[in-house]
């Protein structure tokens, strides 16, 4: 009896873990078809081949144009190119003549003057003032000489020095020193004798200017002595010929009627030291 109730135990346990089993087995089953779930038919599979050899073809199209046509550049994608509509063609702005005829600048630089009058170097000025000094007998325009002109009366100083340098006297400190000083002491003296004044720089260029006829004595000293005689005589009609036009141009900007010899002496004073420097 006891052997029969173990083994009726034994079955009812074998029957349970069996049907526990089968249980298992279902759900497992069940699991496996929803996860794995989807519309995917026969159909689908067929279509989605025709769409994969479609695309191939296009692909291969592309592909046999882009070699038919030349490499873009790496840098731009070829996509790109292919769907735009740009010809390749650069800005170039068109010129307008009416633009450049009218702009302000153009007209601003036609409208300076030289740069040599904005410097103030008047050739004309020059050459009139250099004929007054060499024709003392010439009236003077005093318009001319109210001009502060120093390219001539700078030229005309190292013309003379060069001339005494040739001669053998190197003398540029006093020539320069003594212009200066000279300069200022006539500056002063037409001051006090005349009643509307002048500049500094009106008296150095008619002083300067009336140098040329020194520089002509200097110039006769490099190929003669003018220790002598005639050297004597030149010297004193050189400095007569130098006072003689400085002081008629002064009356005639200073409007100094009746007063020339007045002021024709100290100026033969200051060319007097000129000389003494051409001819010893």
């Amino acid at each position: 009896t006891d052997l029969l109730k173990i083994s009726h135990t034994k079955l009812h346990l074998l029957e349970d873990l069996s049907i526990k089993n089968k249980q298992r087995m279902s759900n497992l089953a069940q699991f496996d078809s929803d996860f794995y779930q989807s519309n995917f038919t026969i159909d689908n599979q067929e279509q989605s081949g025709n769409d994969s050899n479609a695309y191939g073809n296009l692909y291969g199209s592309r592909k046999q144009q882009a070699g038919e046509e030349p490499q873009p550049a790496s840098f731009v994608p070829s996509e790109m190119l292919m769907s735009s509509g740009y010809a390749g063609q650069f800005f170039q702005p068109a010129s307008n003549s009416d633009y450049y005829s009218q702009s302000p600048y153009i007209d601003s630089f036609d409208e300076e003057p030289p740069l040599l009058e904005e410097l103030g170097i008047h050739f004309d000025y020059i050459w009139q003032k250099t004929l007054t000094v060499l024709n003392p007998m010439k009236p003077a325009d005093g318009s001319i000489m109210n001009e502060t002109d120093l390219t001539g009366p700078i030229l005309f100083c190292v013309a003379l020095g060069a001339t005494l340098l040739l001669a053998g006297k190197v003398q540029f400190g006093y020539v320069y020193g003594m212009s200066a000083i000279g300069c200022l002491v006539i500056h002063a003296l037409l001051n006090l004798m005349s009643s509307s004044g002048v500049s500094y720089g009106c008296v150095a260029s008619v002083l300067g200017y009336c140098l040329l006829p020194m520089v002509i004595l200097s110039g006769c000293a490099m190929f003669f002595s003018l220790q002598g005689i005639f050297g004597t005589m030149s010297s004193l009609v050189i400095i007569g010929w130098c006072s003689l036009s400085a002081s008629k141009i002064f009356i005639a900007a200073l409007h100094m009627e009746g007063q020339q010899l007045l002021v024709a002496y100290p100026c033969a004073l200051l060319y007097g030291l000129f000389a003494l420097l051409t001819i010893f």
